[in-house]
């Protein structure tokens, strides 16, 4: 059964290898992390060890570059990590400080992610004391250009389905659709190779690229066969490294995702493309500019709840712990419609509308716990315990807390409450259920 809990390695492990690109020997130094510190790599070569945060911010592909991604925080670069990427999303990894002796992350001996998997499991993958932090598909998203496609919808766990489409008799057309449950990404993604066609060597070693490259770094293809010694870990190998790498690029999203992506004859280029298309189509914690990692925008809650004015009650979500808690608030003004008649000359907010703000936070809290919250409604079953403690005015911002006391079946049990500034103002206890929106 997978993790509900942050995760990170017992104790640190290392490694030495080659570039592919740029040839230089190098080393890795993987490190336990604290709880929501997520994984960054170290440049230990460089004065000050700088860091370079994984985020789709940091995340670029540079067609000079070769075929590699490419992670940038001001001057500081790390290239080539996708395969260490792969290695901590399917192991189920949250927290590491990755260190790096040279920019290019080296590739381990046979160009798969199973010796840097192997690894880290060794050093032991331990839980930590905070539930995980998951960005999950809320709706369908997709991004083409040039016939290439890669597209997201809601599912619960992580799928990852490929297809490509190569002018080569040995490769050819091959698909493949993998569920990344437990085991799966040992089995089934981690020893494939990456693969170069024995035509375009001399080229890409002319433009500067692979300089790193031998035939045990990679499934060398030649014009009717396989030219390494090794003969295919898999019938379609080829694909199934092509979902190694979608499965790292998608990690540069820095935390683990839900749902079920699909990519057609799609690379580094365009999965890069595509986080960051995702990043900008998703409710995404911190999404906002200067918002902390929790932080949910006005945009974000509406990409969740269907509610919109004058009856959306709240301005950002502040914290939310997947499946247990959240906290949110509403800025309460003179501009409120409610206003006009609650009362004309002393206006206080109507108790009925702090408890449906506390409400709407408490929906989005649980429609974020299920798979497709774009298809759902929630509905109230009944209001118990309600306590109004001190009137609401203009000018007071409210901040509620609610907590998850109980899901079963699609009905859940919250307790809410409200504060302005450290004094509780109110508090319920809500009895909600999960629709779905056609037959509502």
């Amino acid at each position: 059964m997978t993790s509900r809990m942050q995760q990170t390695i017992a104790q640190p492990v290392s490694f030495e290898g080659i570039g592919l690109h740029t040839g230089q020997r190098g080393g890795v130094t993987f490190r336990p992390a604290p709880p929501d510190s997520g994984v960054r790599f170290v440049r230990t070569d460089l004065n000050g060890r700088p860091e370079v945060a994984v985020r789709p911010a940091n995340a670029h592909f540079d067609p000079n570059a070769g075929r590699r991604t490419i992670l940038r925080q001001g001057s500081v670069q790390v290239h080539s990590m996708e395969h260490i990427l792969a290695a901590i999303a399917g192991l189920g990894i949250d927290n590491l400080a990755i260190e790096l002796s040279s920019m290019e992350a080296p590739e381990p001996a046979d160009g798969s992610a199973a010796p840097i998997a192997t690894l880290l499991r060794e050093a032991g993958i331990v839980d930590q004391d905070r539930p995980k932090r998951h960005i999950k598909v809320t709706k369908p998203v997709t991004w083409s250009e040039n016939g290439i496609l890669v597209s997201a919808e809601p599912y619960n766990g992580l799928k990852l389905s490929f297809t490509i489409d190569y002018d080569h008799p040995v490769i050819g057309h091959q698909s493949i659709s993998i569920d990344m449950n437990d085991g799966a990404f040992m089995e089934e993604i981690a020893p494939a190779r990456t693969f170069v066609l024995e035509r375009d060597i001399e080229a890409l070693r002319r433009a500067g690229w692979i300089k790193g490259g031998r035939m045990e770094s990679a499934v060398v293809v030649g014009a009717d066969k396989v030219l390494n010694p090794e003969p295919l870990r898999f019938p379609d190998e080829f694909v199934r490294h092509k979902v190694l790498d979608l499965l790292g690029d998608l990690f540069l999203l820095g935390r683990p995702l839900l749902g079920h992506v699909r990519a057609v004859r799609s690379g580094h280029q365009s999965h890069v493309a595509f986080v960051k298309h995702l990043e900008e189509s998703l409710p995404l914690p911190g999404r906002r500019p200067g918002a902390s990692p929790d932080e949910w925008d006005t945009a974000a809650v509406m990409d969740i709840l269907p509610h919109r004015y004058p009856f959306l009650l709240v301005d950002r979500i502040l914290k939310i712990d997947e499946g247990r808690s959240i906290e949110g608030i509403k800025n309460v003004t003179i501009n409120e419609p409610f206003f006009q008649g609650h009362f004309p000359g002393h206006p206080i907010m109507p108790a009925v509308l702090i408890i449906e703000a506390m409400a709407q936070i408490g929906g989005l809290l649980l429609l974020h716990s299920i798979d497709d919250p774009h298809d759902k409604l929630m509905y109230f079953m009944g209001i118990d315990a309600a306590r109004f403690r001190r009137p609401v005015t203009p000018g007071d911002q409210l901040r509620f807390h609610l907590t998850l006391l109980k899901l079963k079946s699609g009905t859940a049990k919250m307790k809410g409450e409200a504060y302005v500034e450290d004094q509780l103002v109110a508090e319920a206890e809500l009895l909600a259920t999960v629709v779905d929106r056609r037959h509502a």
